[in-house]
């Protein structure tokens, strides 16, 4: 939103469109390419323009779909007319491929025309193309596309060789052998046109005539390429690339019964390889692409006659009165064939290749990872039930799963494992593999996932296993019949509901939000699900500030998620490694605090204290602010049914919150880096309990944080700039709620010994040598309340005058100068104005001059320094 800080990769400015509306617009660009190709100037600017329009449509590609035929045959017929110049075309192939690129190949693919008089033409044209010309590689890319298409006519390409003389001196090469010379050229290339040769390899060998008389010669070429090539080396990882995407898109398009027979070698070699060790992301990848083809390939393509069915998806069906009858019978069907097993034939590869799958979930990088999960999920479903369970279970060690309880889950597998483990779960569940047996055992699994959270260094991993979460949830609300996830769907909904309100990261927020909601359309079992969708939607849940602080009051306001709400901030955010996660949960603390008084009081606050003195510096933090925000919210719902604070805090609880002061003085953990943490959290503490009218008038505490207070602003100097500002304005926070509280009598007055004593002090230190003093104490000064600065306001006033004057000396103290200036407008809104009155008292005839001639001085300040114009500040 307007004038809130934007969390990093929220996109909030998203182009909806309904229609290719610069159809028209392309059609001319497109038309009027034979006019721009000549200058150099105008074929730019028709190129980038035509980029810029397709690229509108990149995430939604499918509104080009009713158009791609048309602008594919008006760039072809440039082509295909003999007289177009070689730039002409080339730039006609360029425009082809920025279509391509936004639709995809596999949908434009189709559309290319394959009769029989484009065959020769376009090898041809394949054969005058230079494989090195770095400025015409979307031509190549475009041309094997298209030969793919056309290598598919339906008749012997023998057929094409007799028509066609030698040319003197030379052998006529058979066109069988020329496209295949042509696809092998292209796969040890290194531009675009390596991808569009396997995808000719996956259509050309799998042809009849093809397959009996080349396809184990070609095999046999590849495998001993993969042989020769290194992944060390350059060179080797470009072939090494072209081979294995060429072995993965044949075994995915060709007919089981053909490749079968060369699987085994295949997979030997690939094991050969090692490309597990190799450090080429692309490579790891490909591997597990063509591990799991290969495994598809030694099972039988059948559907498992096991697997979990949830009955008929169509509403209407639902709708229908005998619907559950229906499934039921569909499902006693399911069970009586579940046990047809003895039809399975398993080979042993399948062994090394699951186990290639399972090592590969672990990989370091997502697409291998994901490729890895599809490929468990679609070999699981041709295995008979015992081994499918076997591979279900060695899958669960991903996690490091003690079947015990949820708590004994432990993060000895690292969060790529995790990931991996997620990704799988969600694919099983989906393609209905995981049966209601093994929900107890990831149900666990799944609920720790949504919260995994694992510390490293200075931040944290694990934002992509909890989006992997949510999409396991998501699966499982679609795979499953809502009697099956009724035992789990308050643990269920309630992690979903934290995750989506209280997770860091706006993806992981946005997916548990759309996981949430498909539960509640297909299950139907949430509690008050329609109504928290409607306050969490996709779009609310973007600003992690209103999650926090207005939707989680909502959601909290429903008794069935209000004690997990407050268990996981206390649990996992409080000690958070991002300050701001920190200060944000003990602020949501403070608003929640209303719906479950008795639990805060009772539980929270008694785990909370011994923790506000512990040695993590994070987790200690957290602690101090919410208690002072606990504190503080008991006091409001106190004062709203006229009772004091003692109400819900028992003399343990006060006696507790007296001592955090008290014990991080004692173990010095106010000094160091750990401090400029913990003086403004405890400067935050004394404001909240002087607020909450805490019982503590003449306490000896009282004195200890008033000396935090003077310390804080005393030393300024030593924090970091970073800190400066936050201890400073949480210091005079504290002292204004202080004094306001604990200073005052019972007449409205000040200890005239006390006010003599505090003001001289602050007042001494505005001509303090060191800059950030001057600062802190102008605005403690600018911050002490009415009574405190009766009878001394034109002493003070004064004080803050001199801060503002430049000498030689503190001509750079910029920044005391601003401060003085503000602490003058505070004082004056502080004490009124009465034209009559004292000048000790108010703002009025005797000392009003000097104080807007205190402020006209300050405009006329234009010093500079090396941060720019300080004196405009």
């Amino acid at each position: 939103e307007e004038g809130e800080e934007r969390e990093p990769g929220v996109i909030s400015d998203r182009n909806i469109l309904d229609s290719f509306a610069e159809s028209r617009e392309v059609a001319e660009l497109i038309g009027n390419l034979k006019e721009v190709f000549g200058e150099l100037v105008t074929r730019e600017m028709a190129v980038e323009r035509f980029i810029g329009i397709m690229d509108k449509y990149q995430e939604q590609p499918h509104l080009l779909d009713r158009h791609l035929e048309g602008m594919m045959n008006s760039l072809l017929e440039i082509v295909r007319d003999s007289g177009s110049p070689l730039p002409l075309v080339h730039l006609a192939f360029k425009f082809l491929y920025i279509i391509t690129k936004v639709r995809g190949y596999k949908r434009f693919l189709p559309l290319f025309p394959h009769e029989v008089r484009d065959l020769q033409p376009v090898l041809d044209m394949l054969a005058k193309q230079n494989p090195r010309d770095t400025e015409t590689w979307e031509t190549r890319y475009m041309l094997l596309l298209w030969l793919s298409m056309i290598c598919l006519i339906p008749f012997d390409l023998a057929r094409f060789d007799g028509n066609l003389v030698p040319m003197e001196g030379q052998t006529r090469q058979p066109t069988m052998d020329c496209i295949l010379e042509i696809a092998k050229c292209y796969l040890v290339v290194s531009d675009k046109a390596r991808d569009a040769a396997a995808v000719l390899v996956s259509k050309f060998i799998v042809r009849p005539d093809v397959r009996q008389s080349r396809m184990a010669d070609f095999l046999d070429w590849v495998l001993s390429m993969l042989s020769k090539s290194s992944s060390q080396t350059m060179e080797g990882t470009v072939i090494l690339n072209g081979m294995l995407q060429a072995l993965a898109q044949l075994f995915k398009h060709g007919k089981r019964e053909d490749c079968l027979p060369y699987a085994a070698t295949v997979l030997e070699c690939l094991d050969n390889c090692k490309l597990s060790e190799s450090n080429q992301m692309v490579l790891r990848k490909l591997g597990m692409k063509l591990v799991q083809r290969l495994g598809l390939t030694f099972v039988k393509p059948k559907v498992a006659k096991w697997r979990y069915q949830r009955g008929c998806r169509s509403l209407a069906a639902n709708l229908q009165t005998q619907g559950s009858a229906v499934q039921n019978r569909k499902r006693e069907v399911a069970a009586a064939e579940a046990d047809d097993d003895e039809e399975y034939d398993i080979p042993g590869e399948i062994e090394n290749v699951v186990e290639q799958l399972l090592v590969g979930l672990k990989d370091k990088d997502t697409i291998v990872r994901w490729s890895a999960a599809k490929g468990i999920g679609r070999i699981t479903g041709r295995l008979p039930k015992e081994l499918a369970d076997d591979v279900i279970g060695s899958l669960l060690d991903c996690f490091s799963f003690n079947k015990a309880s949820c708590s004994d889950i432990s993060f000895q597998e690292t969060d790529n494992a995790w990931h991996g483990g997620c990704l799988a779960l969600a694919e099983l569940g989906r393609r209905g593999l995981l049966l209601p047996s093994r929900i107890s055992d990831v149900v666990p699994v799944m609920l720790k996932a949504l919260t995994y959270d694992e510390k490293r260094g200075a931040c944290s991993v694990g934002s992509n296993v909890r989006d992997a979460a949510c999409y396991v949830c998501w699966a499982f609300a679609r795979a499953y019949e809502p009697t099956e996830l009724i035992p789990f769907i308050n643990h269920i909904s309630s992690a979903l509901v934290i995750a989506a309100v209280f997770d860091r990261d706006i993806n992981c927020r946005r997916a548990a939000s759309a996981a949430f909601q498909e539960n509640v359309g297909r299950q139907g079992t949430f509690p008050h699900g329609i109504d928290i969708l409607t306050a969490a939607d996709y779009f609310a849940v973007g600003n992690r500030v209103n999650c926090y602080l207005t939707i989680s009051v909502y959601i909290a306001g429903f008794p069935e998620y209000t004690q997990p709400m407050i268990d996981h901030l206390v649990n996992m955010k409080i000690n958070h490694w991002d300050s701001v996660i920190r200060e944000l949960s003990t602020k949501a603390l403070h608003n929640i605090t209303p719906q479950a008084p008795e639990y805060m009081t009772n539980v929270v606050l008694p785990k909370l204290l011994p923790l506000s003195v512990g040695s993590d510096l994070h987790t200690r933090h957290g602690a101090v602010l919410a208690c002072a925000e606990i504190t503080h919210a008991l006091y409001k719902l106190a004062q709203e049914n006229n009772r004091s604070i003692t109400y819900y805090l028992s003399e343990k609880s006060l006696e507790g919150l007296k001592q955090i002061h008290q014990e991080l003085c004692s173990r010095q953990l106010y000094r160091g880096l750990g401090g400029e943490l913990m003086r403004p959290a405890v400067c935050t503490l004394i404001e909240k309990l002087s607020l909450s009218k805490m019982p503590f008038k003449g306490d000896p505490i009282i004195g200890g944080w008033q000396w935090l207070i003077n310390d804080s602003l005393r030393h300024l100097t030593l924090v970091s700039s970073a800190a400066r500002e936050h201890i400073k304005e949480s210091a005079v926070s504290a002292l204004a709620a202080l004094c306001n509280e604990f200073y005052i009598n019972e007449r409205g007055e000040a200890d005239p010994a006390l006010q003599d004593d505090l003001v001289t002090q602050y007042i001494s230190e505005l001509q303090n040598a060191e800059e950030m003093i001057r600062c802190g104490f102008s605005r403690a000064l600018g911050a002490l309340p009415r009574f405190l600065l009766k009878g001394r306001l034109q002493q003070v006033l004064e004080g803050l005058k001199k801060v503002t004057i430049i000498s030689p000396e503190d001509v750079s103290f910029a920044e005391s100068r601003r401060d003085a200036l503000i602490a003058i407008a505070k004082v004056c809104q502080t004490v009124g104005v009465k034209g009559d009155g004292s000048q000790q008292e108010y703002v009025c005839r005797d000392n009003v001059d000097q104080i807007y001639a205190t402020l006209l001085t300050g405009v006329t300040d234009y010093t500079t320094d090396s941060r720019g114009d300080v004196g405009g500040w």
